[in-house]
């Protein structure tokens, strides 16, 4: 029987190519764009490995969903309420609360919901899972690395005074590494969060703060403890919307461009005749 010739690994090839050991980051960032070159490499490899060494330098407040995004269920309302809640928005796991966003009590995962049988007792608070919570600094490799070794795939973010501040899931900090699936909305992170755009019309990151989309559109938009874009539109529709749904907030007309189960990312900005009804939605 005739054994196959050895075929070496990448990590192999990498160091019979490596004429020396990189001495920081930079170095270690400077061979591997060389080995993709030679074709030890290829661009997704390369990309993965860059977010890799990325993730160490982020924290969960750069990755978190904002408190404003977050979709909960109440422990107080009815098992058909939280039913409903869950059909909604398709989550698998979702935050508990007892009244309150800041009242974080625990992990419901939606296959545990379908023991209830209508007219049936159902106590929501027994079957849930314990909630994780981390602070915002906490660096994501660790965070991942806890995760994996704890089973989790979800934790609570807070403050520093103890006040749920976000979420932040597994799969944000994975996407850290493999990257995001681009669309058509999507433009590069490196440009404005205000885009212009034709007849009057802007592309717009939700994640914009708003005091910077009032100085560059000469707009006075406003709301109690809502800092960015992304915040007052759901505020406004009470719940998050999807792609293509339009609201009207003091002469603005926004429309969804991008959004996902999770959270808003991208909107259509325009301003419109002072004539327009205010606060509308469809």
């Amino acid at each position: 029987m005739v054994e196959e010739p050895h075929r070496p690994s990448l990590l192999e090839r990498l160091t019979q190519w490596l004429h020396h050991e990189p001495e920081n980051r930079e170095e270690l960032i400077t061979i591997l764009h060389q080995a993709l070159d030679k074709n030890l490499l290829d661009t997704d490899a390369l990309s993965m490995m860059e977010g890799v060494l990325g993730v160490a330098d982020l924290q969960v407040r750069d990755v978190m969903i904002p408190r404003a995004q977050i979709d909960v269920i109440d422990v107080n309302d009815t098992p058909e309420a939280i039913i409903d809640r869950l059909i909604e928005t398709t989550h698998s796991r979702f935050p508990a609360i007892d009244g309150d966003k800041d009242r974080v009590i625990g992990i419901l995962l939606a296959k545990d919901m379908l023991r209830y049988k209508p007219g049936e007792p159902f106590p929501v608070r027994d079957i849930l899972r314990p909630a994780i919570f981390v602070p915002e600094a906490k660096r994501l490799n660790v965070l991942l690395r806890e995760f994996r070794s704890n089973r989790n795939h979800m934790a609570i973010v807070v403050d520093e005074y103890g006040g749920v501040s976000g979420l932040v899931t597994i799969e944000d900090v994975l996407e850290q590494i493999v990257g995001d699936i681009e669309d058509e909305f999507d433009f590069d992170e490196t440009e404005d969060n205000i885009v212009a755009e034709a007849a009057g019309r802007y592309r717009v990151k939700a994640t914009t703060e708003l005091d910077d989309f009032n100085q560059i559109l000469g707009s006075h938009l406003h709301a109690q403890g809502i800092d960015t874009i992304g915040g007052l539109i759901l505020t406004h529709f009470g719940r998050l919307p999807k792609r293509g749904e339009q609201i009207t907030i003091d002469g603005w007309n926004f429309r969804i461009l991008r959004s996902d189960s999770r959270r808003l990312h991208l909107v259509s900005v325009g301003r419109l005749p002072s004539s327009t009804p205010l606060s509308d939605h469809q």
